[in-house]
């Protein structure tokens, strides 16, 4: 559980910093931060994924809430004007607790309200109750709500129009406002006493992280109508905001729904460890639906699924939890995708047309299988994509989109110009940051992994020309990838090499050649990779993407779109890349109970990060210059996976290992015996 007092909560700008999330697995969430400011066009009550897990549309942006004491009137509420914060409910607030939802705890003349927000799993419903835990000496206690209506795509800001329809249908217990013609209709299912029309614009709010970021930052909302409650009298007021009709009288029945399906999935944590159960909690938040099958949220809360993404977090999300059947439906979902021996990268929010610029995801889909299968034994599913699996690398042999090509030396070229194709994929206007045309290190590691994978798999599968076939292939590719991109004089891995001066930029990306399951190095310079990402890039909560002695180092990512991306991957730290570092590092050394000893108190930070920006998960990136300030995405899918990967599977070592001759029988259980024991599993489909 997350707590605060009223010590943070009464400090603006550390409260503001603090942002809550609750997640309905479509897609859709709501957010704001800790004193009810909206920082971000994204924050709102109801963001609604209306084409799941895209189509989002901020419908609900808050409710202004003021609590009448004996007929004196105190706002709980807070907004950011310009110059000026009004009203400043945020002084009554004495407590927040993420327990699991996030529950706010006002205390106004003796009168204490405690307000509770969560989600409804499977809809676009947010539930929004307030409870009276003491009355003090008050006689009266009444609250009156004021739904502020945005009802835009959650990219875009609402400005006040004559277009909109203000007309409320109220009947009892339900109150519902159809204000555009082809947008959802937002139903308000409440156990309000009355519902007043009102039909005014509140303007001028200015989100904070907005200016921040460059982009335009003010927008005016909607008040179709006020809920009055007498909450002296029934000490409870319950809001249900859908695009569906709900029953108020159902609210105590999702709300115990809820608890329960969340305390499932504390459950459901592979160790006893408080830091492992509450990354395994966040995990569950970017598992949605895509039709009937599964996918990924990059992130919260702009992010939609991304098939590099989806492949690099996936093992991380599912498979320490044994939530097998997850991990199949998200494979096949991409798997279905698979054009030219690509794997979409972006599914877009419009349109149906899946977009296939990378030239990482597709070879991140063989690892993840790889990762599947040694959790699950399951050959017969592996087996069934083995033709899907072998197309891919036909089409890498003889050349897909985006000069995706392999070359004579056997290494994997990608690249044409004005696109970016690997995971540093930062776009200007035509300006690409890191273009990394070529034969880019981590690609090569990936083919590589990719190649040994399917030498495994034609084996397994009975296929011996294809393991053959493979084998030559991966023999190639090391024999190439040592003798071009290694630094003699550097000690460490080129970035990219080319037919140009190779790229001897000391990146994270060379962490993969160690990391991966099968890897192209000696143990000697595995080692020096490691001491050098160690030395110049490893930080408390990730690793820097370029060295700070690097010319082009840039330690701050602020300022426009122009300068953020320009920073993205010119030194900001990603928390993701922990998770191969930490593998990489235990692996040479010898899995020693030191070096797991030593990736744990790396993990420290971390830990308390959870505490700081979005509650309870962590953050896409941070700044690469000390004190390291969160910045990005509050809520990143790999940036937890990796995380929970390596802690589950390098700290503690609890690992997939096989069990007896029989294909698909295996055992989860922990390789690190100076561990805390840990009960043994077996993985059943």
């Amino acid at each position: 559980m997350i707590r605060f007092g009223q010590d943070l909560c009464g400090n603006l700008e550390a409260a503001c910093r603090r942002e809550w999330l609750e997640t309905n697995g479509l897609g859709g969430f709501a957010s704001s931060t800790l004193p009810g400011i909206n920082t971000r066009r994204y924050h709102g009550l109801l963001v609604a994924a209306t084409k799941p897990p895209v189509g989002r549309l901020v419908l609900l942006s808050k409710l202004e809430e003021t609590v009448l004491i004996d007929g004196r009137a105190f706002d709980l509420c807070s907004n950011q004007y310009q110059g000026v914060v009004h009203p400043k409910g945020f002084q009554y607030l004495k407590q927040f607790r993420l327990e699991p939802f996030p529950i706010f705890t006002f205390e106004v003349q003796g009168v204490q309200i405690e307000k509770t927000v969560f989600m409804v799993q499977g809809e676009n419903t947010t539930v929004v109750q307030y409870e009276m835990q003491s009355a003090g000496e008050a006689r009266a206690v009444l609250l009156e709500l004021r739904p502020l209506l945005a009802f835009r795509d959650y990219h875009s800001l609402t400005h006040e129009n004559r277009a909109i329809d203000g007309t409320v249908s109220a009947q009892p217990g339900l109150a519902s406002i159809s204000p555009y013609q082809g947008l959802p209709t937002l139903h308000l299912s409440q156990d309000a006493a009355t519902v007043e029309t009102t039909a005014n614009w509140y303007r001028n709010f200015n989100y904070e992280a907005e200016r921040e970021r460059g982009l335009d930052h003010t927008e005016d909302l909607f008040n179709p109508c006020v809920l009055h409650f007498d909450l002296g009298t029934l000490k409870r007021a319950t809001v249900i905001a859908s695009t569906e009709r709900r029953d108020i009288a159902r609210a105590a029945l999702y709300k115990q729904n809820e608890l329960s399906r969340r305390r499932q999935i504390g459950m459901s944590s592979p160790v006893e460890d408080s830091f492992v159960k509450d990354l395994s909690k966040a995990a569950s938040n970017y598992i949605v639906s895509r039709g009937d099958k599964k996918t990924v949220i990059a992130g919260y809360p702009w992010f939609s699924d991304w098939g590099r993404d989806t492949m690099i977090a996936l093992p991380g999300l599912t498979l320490p939890n044994r939530r097998f059947e997850v991990a199949r439906s998200i494979l096949e979902t991409f798997a279905h995708h698979v054009d030219r021996g690509m794997l979409p990268n972006v599914f877009p929010d419009v349109g149906e047309t899946p977009e296939y610029n990378t030239v990482d995801a597709t070879l991140w889909f063989f690892e993840a299988l790889r990762s599947y299968l040694s959790y699950t034994g399951d050959l017969q599913f592996v087996g069934s994509l083995y033709g899907v699996l072998t197309d891919i690398i036909n089409w890498h042999l003889r050349g897909t989109r985006f000069g995706i090509k392999v070359d004579a030396s056997c290494l994997l070229y990608s690249g044409e110009p004005g696109v970016q194709l690997t995971w540093m994929d930062a776009k200007v206007g035509d300006w690409v940051v890191t273009p990394r045309r070529g034969n880019a290190v981590e690609i090569q590691a990936l083919w590589y992994n990719a190649l040994c994978i399917m030498e495994d798999l034609a084996q397994r599968l009975g296929d011996e020309n294809g393991r053959k076939r493979y084998n030559g292939l991966a023999t190639l590719v090391r024999w190439s990838f040592n003798r071009m991109l290694w630094n003699d004089k550097g000690g460490y891995l080129y970035d990219v090499v080319n037919t140009g001066v190779p790229d001897a930029s000391i990146r994270p990306n060379q962490i993969f050649a160690v990391s991966l399951p099968y890897t192209m190095l000696r143990p000697e310079r595995a080692k020096l990779v490691v001491d050098v990402v160690q030395q110049h890039l490893l930080t408390p909560y990730g690793l820097r993407t370029l060295a700070p002695n690097d010319p082009q180092y840039r330690g701050r990512y602020t300022g426009d779109p122009h300068s953020r991306d320009g920073a993205y991957h010119q030194g900001t730290v990603w928390p993701w890349l922990m998770g191969p570092f930490i593998t990489a590092f235990i692996k040479v050394n010898g899995g020693s109970q030191a070096a797991r000893q030593q990736a744990e108190t790396w993990l420290s930070p971390l830990k308390d990060h959870l505490a700081d920006a979005g509650l309870g998960h962590i953050s896409e990136i941070f700044d690469g210059d000390y004190p390291h300030r969160p910045v990005g995405c509050i809520a990143q899918a790999w940036s937890v996976a990796e995380i929970l990967r390596a802690t589950v599977e390098e700290v503690y070592g609890i690992r997939p290992v096989p069990k007896g001759p029989v294909e698909g029988a295996i055992e989860i259980r922990s390789l690190a015996p100076s561990l805390p024991p840990v009960a043994r599993r077996r993985a059943t489909n």
